[in-house]
Protein backbone atom coordinates (compact mmCIF):
# COMPACT_ATOMS: atom_id res chain seq x y z
CA UNK A 1 0.00 0.00 0.00
CA UNK A 2 1.52 3.77 -1.02
CA UNK A 3 1.45 6.46 1.11
CA UNK A 4 -1.40 7.86 -0.45
CA UNK A 5 -3.72 5.11 -0.60
CA UNK A 6 -2.82 4.55 3.41
CA UNK A 7 -4.32 8.59 3.62
CA UNK A 8 -7.35 7.87 2.30
CA UNK A 9 -7.57 3.96 4.15
CA UNK A 10 -7.40 6.45 7.32
CA UNK A 11 -10.83 8.49 6.41
CA UNK A 12 -12.57 5.78 5.56
CA UNK A 13 -16.11 5.42 6.55
CA UNK A 14 -18.07 1.70 6.02
CA UNK A 15 -20.99 3.55 5.72
CA UNK A 16 -20.67 5.67 3.40
CA UNK A 17 -18.72 2.76 1.11
CA UNK A 18 -22.14 0.72 1.35
CA UNK A 19 -24.17 3.92 0.63
CA UNK A 20 -21.86 5.19 -2.30
CA UNK A 21 -21.47 1.34 -3.81
CA UNK A 22 -25.29 1.66 -4.49
CA UNK A 23 -24.74 4.58 -6.52
CA UNK A 24 -22.25 3.81 -8.68
CA UNK A 25 -23.40 -0.40 -9.13
CA UNK A 26 -20.99 -1.16 -12.41
CA UNK A 27 -17.88 -0.33 -9.66
CA UNK A 28 -16.40 -3.14 -8.21
CA UNK A 29 -17.35 -2.65 -4.43
CA UNK A 30 -13.73 -4.24 -3.31
CA UNK A 31 -12.35 -1.49 -5.20
CA UNK A 32 -13.99 1.51 -3.21
CA UNK A 33 -12.52 2.31 0.01
CA UNK A 34 -15.26 4.84 1.18
CA UNK A 35 -14.03 8.18 1.73
CA UNK A 36 -16.61 11.03 1.23
CA UNK A 37 -15.95 13.41 -0.77
CA UNK A 38 -14.91 16.34 1.04
CA UNK A 39 -12.85 14.50 2.71
CA UNK A 40 -11.08 14.13 -0.29
CA UNK A 41 -11.51 17.73 -1.42
CA UNK A 42 -9.49 18.43 1.65
CA UNK A 43 -6.64 16.11 0.92
CA UNK A 44 -6.45 17.14 -2.72
CA UNK A 45 -5.65 20.80 -1.29
CA UNK A 46 -2.67 19.44 0.86
CA UNK A 47 -1.17 17.48 -1.42
CA UNK A 48 -1.51 19.77 -4.62
CA UNK A 49 2.02 21.45 -5.96
CA UNK A 50 4.11 18.54 -3.96
CA UNK A 51 6.20 16.60 -5.65
CA UNK A 52 3.97 13.52 -4.36
CA UNK A 53 0.69 14.74 -6.03
CA UNK A 54 2.60 15.08 -8.95
CA UNK A 55 3.93 11.39 -8.73
CA UNK A 56 0.77 10.18 -8.46
CA UNK A 57 -1.12 12.20 -11.57
CA UNK A 58 1.48 10.34 -13.54
CA UNK A 59 1.35 6.25 -11.85
CA UNK A 60 -2.40 5.51 -13.84
CA UNK A 61 -3.64 3.03 -13.26
CA UNK A 62 -4.76 3.46 -9.74
CA UNK A 63 -6.78 0.63 -8.34
CA UNK A 64 -8.89 2.36 -6.52
CA UNK A 65 -12.09 4.22 -7.03
CA UNK A 66 -11.41 7.03 -4.33
CA UNK A 67 -8.04 7.22 -5.87
CA UNK A 68 -9.26 8.46 -9.02
CA UNK A 69 -11.72 10.59 -7.06
CA UNK A 70 -8.38 12.35 -5.85
CA UNK A 71 -7.12 12.64 -9.21
CA UNK A 72 -9.95 14.07 -10.98
CA UNK A 73 -10.07 17.20 -8.00
CA UNK A 74 -6.34 17.36 -8.50
CA UNK A 75 -6.57 17.99 -11.86
CA UNK A 76 -9.26 20.48 -11.67
CA UNK A 77 -6.69 22.52 -9.55
CA UNK A 78 -4.29 22.56 -12.59
CA UNK A 79 -3.87 26.93 -13.46
CA UNK A 80 -2.46 26.17 -16.77
CA UNK A 81 -5.06 25.29 -19.57
CA UNK A 82 -2.94 23.14 -21.79
CA UNK A 83 -1.17 21.18 -18.83
CA UNK A 84 -4.56 20.53 -17.48
CA UNK A 85 -5.68 19.21 -20.88
CA UNK A 86 -2.91 16.90 -21.10
CA UNK A 87 -3.52 15.27 -17.70
CA UNK A 88 -7.30 15.05 -18.28
CA UNK A 89 -6.26 12.98 -21.53
CA UNK A 90 -3.58 10.73 -19.86
CA UNK A 91 -6.26 10.41 -17.49
CA UNK A 92 -9.73 9.69 -19.59
CA UNK A 93 -9.00 5.93 -20.54
CA UNK A 94 -8.91 4.95 -17.12
CA UNK A 95 -12.25 6.33 -15.99
CA UNK A 96 -15.09 3.74 -15.83
CA UNK A 97 -18.13 5.43 -13.59
CA UNK A 98 -20.39 8.31 -14.09
CA UNK A 99 -18.98 9.99 -10.64
CA UNK A 100 -15.38 10.63 -11.09
CA UNK A 101 -16.16 11.60 -14.71
CA UNK A 102 -18.63 14.64 -13.48
CA UNK A 103 -16.30 15.34 -11.10
CA UNK A 104 -13.59 16.60 -13.52
CA UNK A 105 -14.09 20.11 -13.76
CA UNK A 106 -11.02 22.52 -14.17
CA UNK A 107 -11.64 25.96 -12.88
CA UNK A 108 -9.37 27.11 -16.15
CA UNK A 109 -12.06 25.95 -18.44
CA UNK A 110 -13.99 28.89 -18.04
CA UNK A 111 -11.10 31.25 -19.35
CA UNK A 112 -10.87 29.44 -21.97
CA UNK A 113 -13.84 28.68 -23.86
CA UNK A 114 -12.51 28.59 -27.74
CA UNK A 115 -10.15 26.03 -27.10
CA UNK A 116 -12.41 24.40 -24.94
CA UNK A 117 -14.75 24.30 -27.53
CA UNK A 118 -12.82 22.36 -30.29
CA UNK A 119 -11.52 20.02 -27.36
CA UNK A 120 -15.33 19.01 -26.36
CA UNK A 121 -15.66 17.93 -29.49
CA UNK A 122 -12.95 16.19 -30.07
CA UNK A 123 -13.71 14.21 -26.26
CA UNK A 124 -17.69 13.46 -28.33
CA UNK A 125 -16.00 12.00 -31.50
CA UNK A 126 -13.89 9.74 -29.12
CA UNK A 127 -16.17 6.97 -29.60
CA UNK A 128 -15.33 6.09 -26.17
CA UNK A 129 -18.30 5.91 -23.44
CA UNK A 130 -16.93 8.45 -20.55
CA UNK A 131 -14.59 10.76 -22.73
CA UNK A 132 -18.35 11.16 -25.03
CA UNK A 133 -19.62 11.80 -21.50
CA UNK A 134 -17.49 14.45 -20.52
CA UNK A 135 -17.13 16.03 -23.65
CA UNK A 136 -21.15 16.74 -23.41
CA UNK A 137 -20.71 17.72 -20.05
CA UNK A 138 -18.13 20.59 -20.70
CA UNK A 139 -20.89 21.81 -23.37
CA UNK A 140 -23.40 21.29 -20.42
CA UNK A 141 -21.23 23.34 -18.16
CA UNK A 142 -19.61 25.92 -20.05
CA UNK A 143 -21.66 26.85 -23.47
CA UNK A 144 -25.15 27.33 -22.87
CA UNK A 145 -25.26 31.02 -21.08
CA UNK A 146 -23.86 33.61 -23.35
CA UNK A 147 -21.47 31.65 -25.08
CA UNK A 148 -24.00 28.83 -26.76
CA UNK A 149 -24.83 28.12 -30.27
CA UNK A 150 -27.29 26.08 -31.64
CA UNK A 151 -24.33 23.85 -33.47
CA UNK A 152 -23.67 22.50 -30.18
CA UNK A 153 -27.01 21.56 -29.55
CA UNK A 154 -26.63 19.76 -33.17
CA UNK A 155 -23.18 17.99 -31.55
CA UNK A 156 -25.26 16.38 -28.83
CA UNK A 157 -28.23 15.23 -30.53
CA UNK A 158 -25.80 13.62 -32.97
CA UNK A 159 -24.44 11.37 -30.15
CA UNK A 160 -26.00 7.99 -30.69
CA UNK A 161 -23.50 5.22 -29.29
CA UNK A 162 -25.93 3.24 -26.93
CA UNK A 163 -24.09 3.81 -23.87
CA UNK A 164 -26.48 4.58 -20.77
CA UNK A 165 -24.29 6.67 -19.61
CA UNK A 166 -23.94 8.75 -22.90
CA UNK A 167 -27.48 8.68 -23.25
CA UNK A 168 -27.70 9.81 -19.74
CA UNK A 169 -25.37 13.41 -20.15
CA UNK A 170 -27.22 13.64 -23.33
CA UNK A 171 -30.75 13.80 -21.51
CA UNK A 172 -29.10 16.05 -18.78
CA UNK A 173 -27.71 18.54 -21.70
CA UNK A 174 -30.68 19.06 -23.05
CA UNK A 175 -32.80 19.06 -20.14
CA UNK A 176 -30.49 22.11 -19.00
CA UNK A 177 -30.75 23.54 -22.03
CA UNK A 178 -34.19 23.42 -21.90
CA UNK A 179 -34.13 25.70 -18.87
CA UNK A 180 -31.78 28.45 -20.30
CA UNK A 181 -32.05 27.84 -24.36
CA UNK A 182 -35.79 27.08 -24.79
CA UNK A 183 -36.31 29.06 -28.17
CA UNK A 184 -32.90 26.98 -29.54
CA UNK A 185 -33.68 24.29 -28.25
CA UNK A 186 -37.32 22.89 -28.04
CA UNK A 187 -37.14 22.01 -31.79
CA UNK A 188 -35.12 19.41 -31.42
CA UNK A 189 -37.36 17.74 -28.52
CA UNK A 190 -40.69 18.53 -31.00
CA UNK A 191 -38.66 16.74 -33.69
CA UNK A 192 -37.93 13.89 -31.90
CA UNK A 193 -33.90 14.33 -32.59
CA UNK A 194 -33.38 11.97 -29.85
CA UNK A 195 -33.49 8.54 -29.68
CA UNK A 196 -36.44 7.43 -27.81
CA UNK A 197 -34.90 6.32 -24.38
CA UNK A 198 -32.67 9.12 -24.36
CA UNK A 199 -35.29 11.35 -25.53
CA UNK A 200 -37.78 10.61 -22.67
CA UNK A 201 -34.95 11.14 -20.43
CA UNK A 202 -34.38 14.66 -21.04
CA UNK A 203 -37.80 15.87 -20.78
CA UNK A 204 -38.18 13.44 -17.37
CA UNK A 205 -35.36 15.58 -16.23
CA UNK A 206 -36.81 18.40 -17.50
CA UNK A 207 -39.70 18.76 -15.99
CA UNK A 208 -38.54 18.09 -12.72
CA UNK A 209 -36.13 20.83 -13.09
CA UNK A 210 -37.38 24.21 -11.20
CA UNK A 211 -36.08 26.20 -14.11
CA UNK A 212 -38.80 25.14 -16.75
CA UNK A 213 -41.86 27.22 -15.98
CA UNK A 214 -45.51 25.17 -15.28
CA UNK A 215 -46.80 26.07 -18.97
CA UNK A 216 -43.47 24.51 -20.62
CA UNK A 217 -43.82 21.73 -18.59
CA UNK A 218 -47.26 21.39 -19.68
CA UNK A 219 -46.15 21.60 -23.37
CA UNK A 220 -43.20 18.90 -22.28
CA UNK A 221 -45.67 16.50 -21.33
CA UNK A 222 -47.27 16.07 -24.22
CA UNK A 223 -43.91 15.85 -26.29
CA UNK A 224 -43.15 12.30 -24.15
Amino acid sequence: MNVIQKKLFAMRDEEYKKFHSRLIPDTDPETIIGVRVPDIRKLAKKLYGTKEAETFLCNLPHRYYDENMLHALLIGMIPDYEECVGKINKFLPYIDNWAVCDSLRPKVFSKNRESLESQAYQWIDSGECFTVRYGIECLRLHFLGVYFKPEHAEKVASVNCGEYYVSMMVAWYFATALAMQWDAVIPFIEGRRLDAATHTRAIRKAIESFRISDSQKQYLKLLK
